[in-house]
């Protein structure tokens, strides 16, 4: 590809991910502001395509990951979707599922740039951390609340935060869930880069990915097949202890308890907007 392409995706009504082409840098858009593009089996079989299709590219120089509107780059797994998955190959299947999309992303052979245009939270947080790097809106935030349901990671995210941060810090940030804003998580090293007062996101994203630009496409498949060799390395064996501990915790009443109320107060503030 080369130039500006669009995909076919594009122009169809209620598809989860969007992607075009501009200048060697291909951009994927989660289409779901709706629902706070949340990430269902639809969207990540869709990114799953979207990023295996940019492995046989050879002229893309980087991948922008986005999101449609600016409230949520991604309000995490879709728990209206997944409340029936109840058994441990239930859970487990639905950690290979999600995983499978986010190794898409791991194994896409040029630098991928998560930008949060709003909130990423549980799996949109595993998401964003996914990619290579993450540029913020000011007013965006990233939380890892997944201990708020009682569970742990479970889209295959344990090793990239765990690499970022260190095990120390990352399991605090586990365990206290909170969403931390951007400022905070640029100085916790979860984000790289956050737009300045009055600056648009767009154009925070494209000075960070002028650099890639601005070099041959070969060179920077080179980098990052160096980088990718490293992060394999580091995370084979968290996989499986991820894998184990998302299904055990998934699948404790704890973790019904509390998923009960979260659907709870979506439907009470569902009802509550239906009448104003």
């Amino acid at each position: 590809m080369s130039g500006e392409v669009s995909s076919e995706r594009q122009d169809a009504a209620g598809t989860p991910v969007l992607t075009s082409v501009r200048s060697g840098v291909l951009y994927v858009t989660i289409n779901r502001p709706d629902k706070r593009n949340a990430l269902n089996r639809a969207t990540l079989d869709a990114l799953r395509e979207s990023f295996a299709d940019a492995a046989h590219d050879s002229a893309l120089h980087a991948v922008v990951l986005s999101a449609a509107g600016d409230r949520s780059f991604a309000a995490g797994g879709d728990l209206r979707e997944f409340d029936a998955l109840r058994s441990d190959a239930d859970a487990a299947a639905l950690f290979d599922h999600a995983a499978a999309a986010l190794d898409a992303i791991r194994a896409t052979p040029v630098p991928v740039i998560a930008a949060l245009s709003g909130t990423a939270l549980g799996g949109g947080a595993e998401l964003a951390i996914a990619c290579d790097y993450r540029v913020a809106a000011a007013h965006a935030c990233i939380g890892f609340v997944q201990a708020t349901l009682a569970i742990t990671t479970g889209f295959s995210g344990a090793a990239d935060l765990f690499a970022l941060l260190g095990p120390a810090r990352a399991m605090r940030v586990l365990a206290k869930a909170r969403v931390i804003e951007a400022s905070e998580a640029l100085t916790l090293g979860l984000l790289d880069d956050v737009c300045a007062q009055g600056q648009s996101l767009d154009e925070c994203v494209a000075q960070f990915v002028k650099p890639f630009v601005g070099r041959p496409p070969h060179v920077i498949r080179a980098m990052k097949q160096i980088a990718a060799a490293h992060r394999s390395a580091l995370s084979q064996a968290t996989r499986v202890a991820e894998r184990a501990a998302f299904v055990a915790t998934w699948t404790a009443p704890a973790h019904w308890e509390q998923a009960q109320k979260f659907l709870d107060r979506q439907r009470t503030s569902a009802a509550s907007g239906s009448k104003t």
